[in-house]
């Protein structure tokens, strides 16, 4: 056994070079233990790397997807776009020439539009001209009705008295003409005296008043009292309101409605009326109804016109005045006129008038 010594001698040269031998290969190993480890990390990132990468890769095959989709869609937004534009396009055409249609159209429409201004005024200065006319007329009528009185009134109280004294003395020739001329004065002055009272219902100027319609056919029914006893005539009524129009005239009305009753009443039945009355909204409308000859509805208008007769004189006397007169005084107070009728079933003459204020 060596002594310590002997064991601290010095080593051989090639004891030397095989530690460090072992020293290098030692550190070597340490080195490749380092670098293995550095390349398991290495490894690890490089994988960590190529996990991302196939992440990426998905996702940019997701959006290469969705970006072809997207192409797609804008292929078919780009065909609906371009189909959109020729719609469009067409629509300009069509209101192009909707348009030069319509600019034809307004130039025919402003054409007509002065055209109808001119014709408006013509009809306007027509309508002044024809005031001035009617009341030209009317004065007229008035005056020469009025003026005509007294020189037909004097030849007509001649006539008479020419018939009643000379009456039988002169020969029967002589007689009838006298008579003749009696009748044509006497119808002359009713003639007169007609155009006199419709000329004065043209003339009226005062603004309707309220008035009680029972009132005013009591006066027509008092001054037809004579006529209507001789005839057998029966006058019955509804209770009657008040209205807005002249007292005197209304009165007129109910007298040539009720008069033209009883004058047309059938000769084998006693005559019959009925004045009645009914609310029409902010008007009253009356009826006078009777049992008569009737009328043919064809002449329903030509009755109220002036000196307009549907029977000889012969058989029903008269002027062809009275309705005329009617008409004037209704529509001058802002109401309407018109018969219901047929021949031998009797007429009913209705009229409206504005109510007056206050409960009926």
């Amino acid at each position: 056994m060596k002594s310590d010594a002997q064991l601290r001698e010095p080593m051989s040269s090639a004891e030397i070079n095989l530690a460090e031998y072992s020293r290098a290969i030692t550190n070597i190993l340490e080195d490749f233990t380092e670098e293995r480890d550095r390349l398991n990390d290495t490894q690890t990132a490089v994988l960590n790397i190529l996990d991302d990468f196939m992440g990426e890769k998905a996702a940019l095959e997701d959006t290469k997807k969705a970006a072809l989709n997207i192409l797609d869609d804008f292929s078919a937004e780009k065909d609906r776009l371009e189909e959109t534009q020729k719609a469009v396009l067409n629509i300009l055409d069509d209101f192009d020439t909707e348009k030069s249609k319509v600019e034809a159209t307004n130039r025919e429409l402003l054409k007509e539009v002065d055209e109808r201004r001119m014709a408006e005024h013509a009809l306007t200065e027509k309508g002044l001209a024809l005031t001035r006319s009617n009341a030209d007329l009317e004065q007229f009528a008035y005056v020469a009705s009025h003026d005509l009185q007294e020189p037909l009134r004097m030849v007509s109280s001649y006539v008479q008295l020419l018939a009643r004294r000379y009456e039988g003395q002169i020969d029967e020739q002589a007689d009838k003409y006298v008579r003749y001329a009696v009748e044509g004065a006497t119808r002359m002055q009713a003639l007169i005296g007609g155009l006199l009272e419709y000329s004065r219902v043209a003339r009226q100027t005062e603004e309707p008043v309220r008035v009680s319609a029972e009132a005013a056919l009591e006066r027509a029914l008092y001054n037809l009292r004579a006529v209507a006893e001789e005839t057998g005539t029966l006058v019955t009524r509804a209770a009657l309101p008040d209205v807005l129009a002249d007292p005197a005239q209304l009165a007129q009305v109910f007298q040539n409605l009720v008069s033209n009753a009883i004058k047309f009443r059938r000769p084998e039945a006693p005559s019959r009326i009925h004045v009645d009355c009914k609310r029409r909204g902010p008007d009253f409308q009356f009826s006078v109804a009777d049992n008569g000859i009737g009328i043919e509805a064809r002449y329903a208008d030509r009755i109220f016109v002036i000196f307009q007769r549907l029977h000889t004189r012969n058989e029903y006397p008269g002027t062809g005045i009275g309705l005329a007169i009617c008409k004037k005084v209704v529509e001058r107070n802002g109401g309407q006129i018109w018969v219901e009728s047929s021949p031998g079933t009797g007429s009913t003459f209705h009229f409206t008038l504005r109510a007056a204020e206050g409960p009926w």
